[in-house]
């Protein structure tokens, strides 16, 4: 099978494309035919040797979407569609980056979808981190108003589409007024051009503050997000697009806003429910919905994949074809 693998940290030129063996898979572990893969920054820190877990060499790729091959345990029968993500995909085993993935049988989610690959590729990792940011991170109901500071990434437009299912008012942020007609197209009620600070602008919209926000840029500009928050409200870290992940000598009485909550989601393939996942798609299936998928490649173009969204250029959730 053709893989794409990384022997040592790097730049994107450390990406080989590379025939090799196509794996076995175990009791209680699915082989999956992967169709298409998302791409994540999770895998360019990864890359670049500045995550936490895992070891080269290494096949990267926290996601996948495709259909069972062999399950030799009977979970699933040959010819599921399914989508499978995290659970040390990429970095404690070889991951999605493959024409072939085995995964553990646990973190496999099967679902039933005419969609096209390049949709459905995009999906597994975008869905689970928003839906898990509205629902664990900020525990969001209709009515209340949500700021999505980062709106303009794959699980920032996500959000925003999950938060107008919901009877929520969105408030995204961009750092470009070009990108104001994207933010619209998905259902954003206000957009909010960020200058670093946008407290100011989001209370002057909702007065007192919204209910909660979804902080995606990173640990730099937390502590005006907080201020945008109502007393009571919560403001979910979610995530790092600034590579700012830490706060030195954080002192929370300064950080803090008075009776304002800070939680953060990180979640796994157990987080995202089969039904969850087949509501939203049925939803784009029926034109309620959108999947925000930005630029999608060939696999022997994942060296430009990585370096379109090192630099911010994919527009959306990166995909790849197998």
């Amino acid at each position: 099978m053709r893989a794409v693998v990384v022997e040592r940290a790097g730049g994107p030129e450390v990406l080989e494309l590379r025939e090799v063996t196509v794996p076995t898979p175990a009791t209680g572990e699915v082989l999956i035919r992967v169709k298409a893969f998302g791409l994540n920054r999770s895998e360019l820190h990864f890359r670049r040797g500045a995550a936490y877990s895992g070891s080269f060499p290494r096949i990267p790729g926290i996601e996948a979407a495709g259909v069972v091959a062999a399950a030799p345990g009977g979970e699933f029968a040959a010819g599921v569609q399914v989508m499978t993500m995290m659970g040390g995909m990429g970095r404690e085993f070889d991951g999605g980056y493959a024409e072939f993935v085995v995964v553990p049988a646990a973190q496999v989610i099967p679902f039933r979808s005419a969609l096209p690959w390049e949709q459905l590729g995009a999906v597994p990792e975008m869905l689970q981190t928003a839906n898990g940011s509205l629902e664990i991170g900020l525990q969001a109901q209709p009515g209340q108003s949500v700021l999505i500071r980062g709106g303009t990434s794959s699980v920032g437009l996500a959000a925003a589409v999950l938060a107008q299912l919901r009877g929520l008012t969105v408030l995204s942020t961009t750092r470009r007024e070009s990108a104001r007609p994207l933010l619209e197209s998905f259902g954003v009620d206000h957009v909010i051009i960020d200058d670093g600070e946008v407290a100011a602008q989001v209370r002057e919209l909702v007065p007192g503050g919204v209910d909660g926000a979804i902080e995606l840029v990173g640990a730099n500009v937390m502590r005006d997000t907080l201020r945008s928050v109502r007393t009571g409200g919560t403001v979910c870290f979610t995530g790092m697009l600034s590579d700012v992940w830490t706060i030195p000598e954080f002192y929370p009485m300064d950080w803090l806003p008075n009776g304002v909550r800070l939680t953060a989601y990180s979640g796994e393939a157990a987080d995202l429910d089969a039904p969850v996942l087949q509501t939203y798609l049925d939803a784009v299936a029926e034109g309620v919905a959108r999947i925000p998928v930005g630029r999608v490649y060939a696999m022997h173009e994942i060296v430009e994949a990585h370096r379109d969204m090192e630099a911010g250029a994919v527009g959306g959730k990166g995909v790849v074809l197998t």
